[in-house]
């Protein structure tokens, strides 16, 4: 008999769909694209209107096989990708791929994977939508043309196998220009002063100087900040005026799949690849009981805070139930939608407020359960009452100085009872600090009450560069410049990563490696529009415009091709000039001819080649690297020097490029683990953060995240490591009896 065959993309989301359908349905995965441009060519044909030259992806022949036959044995096909841009061209891909074998092809979307969702959908197929697969097709044609066209002529500059991207050189443009920014600023003093208090209950409390003179209150050094000291000595300290008022303050809306990612790396400390997978598991649905598989949550690409009447009726029943009618607001709560989203998928939410985190606790993975925590507790709390404060001022007036004193308390939690505020001092994914509306009550003061000064607390301070981008802040920037899109979002941050142009500081930040900028500098000179912020912005807008049918996809791309044609064939003219530009002539002689050496660039960092190259080719390290220790190369015994790559520092042989040998970096102490006779290396973790290990690993897996040092402590003989606090600075600590030792 024959039965509709329903084709998903992954394994996973056809066990759920299987479960739901039942035996009527014959489900199976794609597995991703099956199709693409090819890797050893172009695979665009540039005399026809760009036409993409699509083949079968390696591997998946296979698959195509036994869809095909799947197809043949079926009445329909019903094609259930993901409702994205990426999804509607791997739908049609295989509707182009299986219409000889059952040409009866729809196309099934769903917003989640839920019984009620997935019925419906099957209910109710529809067209492929051409405008969103050209979209998709435009996008890809461009990449194309950029990364395979531009790519080759950094190779001629520097050396064979780096690459430029139409959006990721775009990012790594904003992370090298932030890092100038960082070099170029001056830091200047600034003093802020605040008195320690007391009233007629005794209880100490803290005043900030806002006035002075009755103008805000500016103190630019230690001159100044001596001279109002001095003003203050003797002063009385009379309370003239208390207000007190309140305040509401609203849940944030629920999450986009940027706000999602940022809020992943600041709150649970995972990259928005992870943060996208993990979102990936829960939409596509997990085993969770007697369920059996359920999707969790919404499809997890979106830029609309959107929110389903049948979920708001569901949401407001919960709340009712849960925490009563005074957690409502009086009106239901709308979003506004930024302009430009696509408007297509609901916001991120989980599919049933009723599967709260607790009642999945046993069912998830313990990452899993964190992000789905994250999700249900945002989207709970969007809906809900507003939380109330009443908020308290204290102006007193000390000579020629106005101090003030505030303080909050909650008079009503709302929101906040489903969602807690964290109290860590980082900041949330819109920028305000978390924890500010912690309570922070002040004494009971009346006005016109005479203090009494405890002390005065001055501070200096120093004004302080941008900071680099952190994978959070970095996707913020791309989604206010409107740069890429939801989907694009952790490719373009994964993939810069993946190259040697940036390395993570000890805050896990980007910062340009010299080649990057170096790079950089070149693309900048070689394609002044190509790579420039608003042009890219430009060019998302023009692809959103193809989506909607308001632009044919063939002029898009051919608008676009023709200046970067005219910027390639002029890079390609200037090649030796652009070579030049990135060399430094030193003055250090080749060894064999006389020549002066040029730092240069090669696969393994830059090094000192002759500047009579091809014609001489001596070369050597370069001068001066740090050594590493007493450690020498295993391949040929010379000393080695510390280098740094992409994935932290190690130890290189200083007879590089003649020898190529690495190896990690010791730091001089010996493995503390007993019967062991390793040395402990400088490693990095997958999550970029330094840390120390046994070089004998796997047989020894001692570890530190603080730096043991070769001195044993002097009390117990322990190993001891160094350590940093705010209150303490630097110092070092014994790891067995907990002696502090200051550096």
């Amino acid at each position: 008999m024959p039965k509709s065959l329903v084709i998903v993309e992954s394994p996973t989301k056809a066990r759920t769909f299987q479960k739901y359908l039942g035996r009527d349905y014959v489900i199976k995965a794609s597995k991703g694209h099956v199709v693409d441009l090819p890797k050893s060519k172009l695979g665009i044909d540039l005399d026809d209107g760009f036409a993409p030259q699509y083949v079968t992806i390696k591997g998946k022949g296979k698959v195509l096989t036994e869809l095909k036959q799947a197809a043949k044995r079926a009445d329909r096909v019903l094609l259930a990708t993901d409702p994205d841009r990426e999804g509607e061209a791997i739908a049609w891909h295989l509707s182009q791929q299986l219409a000889r074998s059952q040409p009866n092809i729809r196309r099934i979307l769903l917003n989640e994977i839920t019984r009620e969702a997935i019925a419906s959908a099957v209910e109710m197929p529809g067209p492929i939508d051409e405008h969103k697969v050209d979209a998709q097709q435009a996008r890809r044609v461009l990449d194309r043309l950029v990364g395979y066209q531009v790519s080759p002529q950094l190779w001629k500059v520097f050396y064979y196998g780096l690459s430029a991207g139409r959006v990721q050189t775009v990012a790594l443009r904003l992370i090298v220009e932030r890092e100038r920014e960082i070099r170029a600023f001056a830091p200047e003093e600034y003093w802020s002063l605040r008195a320690v208090l007391t009233g007629k209950s005794g209880e100490p409390f803290e005043a900030k100087l806002a006035k002075w003179e009755d103008e805000k209150a500016r103190i630019p050094d230690a001159a100044a900040k001596d001279a109002i000291l001095a003003a203050l000595s003797g002063a009385e300290w009379r309370v003239v005026k208390v207000e007190r008022k309140q305040r509401r303050r609203s849940p944030e809306p629920p999450y986009i799949t940027s706000t999602l990612q940022r809020d992943g790396s600041t709150r649970l400390g995972f990259s928005a690849r992870r943060t996208m997978m993990l979102a990936q598991q829960l939409y596509e649905g997990l085993e969770i009981g007697e369920e059996g598989a359920v999707g969790l949550i919404t499809y997890m690409r979106t830029d609309s805070t959107r929110i389903a009447d049948s979920a708001r009726q569901e949401h407001r029943a919960f709340v009712q139930g849960t925490y009563g009618e005074d957690y409502l607001p009086d009106q239901d709560r709308h979003f506004k939608v930024k302009k430009g989203a696509q408007d297509a998928h609901e916001a991120v939410r989980p599919t049933s407020v009723q599967r709260t985190p607790e009642s999945l606790r046993r069912c998830l993975k313990k990452d899993q359960l964190a992000l789905y925590t994250l999700i249900w507790q945002r989207f709970v709390a969007s809906l809900m009452a507003e939380a109330r404060f009443e908020a308290t001022g204290v102006d007193i007036q000390a000579g020629p100085g106005l101090f003030r004193a505030t303080g909050n308390r909650l008079l009503f939690d709302g929101y906040r009872r489903a969602s807690p505020p964290r109290i860590n001092g980082s900041r949330t994914a819109d920028g305000t600090r978390n924890g500010e509306d912690a309570e922070a009550l002040l004494p009971a003061i009346e006005d016109g009450e005479i203090l009494a000064l405890a002390e005065l607390l001055p501070r200096q301070h120093f004004t302080e560069p941008p900071p680099r981008f952190s994978e959070s802040s970095l996707i913020k920037e791309l989604e206010e410049r409107g740069i890429g899109r939801p989907s694009t979002y952790a490719s373009i941050v994964s993939t810069i990563q993946g190259r040697d142009y940036l390395s993570l500081d000890e805050k896990r930040r980007f910062q340009p490696t010299e080649l990057g900028e170096r790079v950089w500098q070149v693309l900048d000179e070689s394609f002044p529009r190509l790579f420039e912020v608003g042009f890219t912005a430009r060019m998302e807008e023009e692809l959103d415009k193809i989506e909607e049918g308001d632009e044919d996809w063939v002029s898009v791309v051919r608008g676009f091709y023709a200046p970067l044609r005219e910027d390639l064939d002029r890079m390609e003219a200037r090649v030796d000039k652009l070579r030049e530009s990135i060399r430094e002539v030193t003055d250090v002689a080749c060894d064999r001819c006389g020549r002066p050496l040029v730092k240069t660039w090669g696969r393994n960092g830059p090094f000192l080649a002759c500047s009579g190259y091809p014609e001489c080719r001596g070369s050597r390290p370069l001068e001066n690297p740090e050594p590493a220790g007493d450690q020498t190369c295993p391949e040929c015994g010379a000393p080695m020097m510390i280098r740094t790559g992409r994935f932290g520092r190690f130890a290189a042989c200083s007879r590089y490029p003649d020898c190529k040998g690495t190896s990690p970096l010791q730091i001089g102490v010996p493995c503390p683990r007993e019967g062991c006779d390793g040395q402990l290396v400088e490693k990095r973790s997958k999550r970029g953060r330094t840390f120390y290990g046994c070089n004998r690993y796997p047989d020894c897996d001692f570890a530190s995240w603080n730096k043991p040092v070769a001195t044993p402590c002097p009390d117990c003989g322990g190993m001891v490591v160094e350590k940093n606090s705010k209150a303490k600075g630097n110092y070092q600590q014994c790891t067995i009896c907990k002696l502090e030792i200051p550096e």
